[in-house]
């Protein structure tokens, strides 16, 4: 892919574009997303899901935009050790930007005043029971992180060229609970994103670059 594809802004307008405006305090009444695990396997397909927001965060380098993850700690209960976004459950009237946000600043530091919200990407719907909206936002360097131990073992950013280049998505399947379960993984250098934070960076690449 060319690199000006990802420049500053080309990805604004891309963002401007392609992003979705923010959901509707009913959005659980349109049923079950059409992205997520369930997609993958229709076993996963479940009612009664919970509601999550987790932050997508494009940091604005000079020399090009991350995508700053997390490796989740690995004492967690759910995706404990796993790669993922900041983010986590929403709380009784918080909208998902809020919730987002709030984790975000809880889990490594992340302050609201370099955070510009973008848009959103489409629902995802996991295996564990959760429906999460993605928050797309640029975030303004210097990071200063401090990360919450409890609940981040690390910090870490990726090009998001990279993230974006459909020849690094791959589908991969492992056996769980006695089935063959199948996600989408992204390898870069150690570290190995995959399940529902590289499926949400599938979306994010649908959205902007498909």
């Amino acid at each position: 892919m060319r690199p000006h594809l990802f420049s500053l802004d080309d990805t604004l307008r891309r963002a401007a574009k392609n992003l979705l405006p923010a959901p509707a305090h009913n959005a659980f009444d349109a049923g079950p997303p059409r992205h997520g695990d369930h997609v993958l396997n229709a076993s996963l397909a479940g009612a009664g899901l919970r509601a999550a927001a987790v932050l997508v965060p494009l940091v604005a380098h000079a020399d090009g935009l991350t995508i700053l993850l997390t490796k989740r700690a690995a004492a967690l209960r759910d995706h404990s050790g796993q790669i993922a976004f900041p983010g986590g459950k929403i709380d009784a009237g918080e909208t998902p930007l809020a919730a987002a946000l709030r984790e975000a600043q809880e889990e490594i530091g992340l302050v609201q005043s370099q955070i510009a919200p973008l848009g959103y990407l489409d629902p995802y719907q996991t295996g564990t029971g959760f429906r999460i909206q993605p928050v797309v936002a640029l975030v303004s360097p210097p990071l200063t992180l401090r990360l919450d131990p409890r609940e981040v073992e690390a910090a870490f950013e990726v090009p998001l060229a990279f993230l974006m280049d459909p020849a690094n998505h791959q589908r991969h399947s492992r056996h769980w609970n006695g089935a063959e379960r199948f996600f989408y993984a992204i390898s870069h250098g150690e570290r190995y994103i995959w399940g529902v934070t590289a499926g949400i960076l599938r979306n994010l690449h649908e959205r902007l670059y498909s």
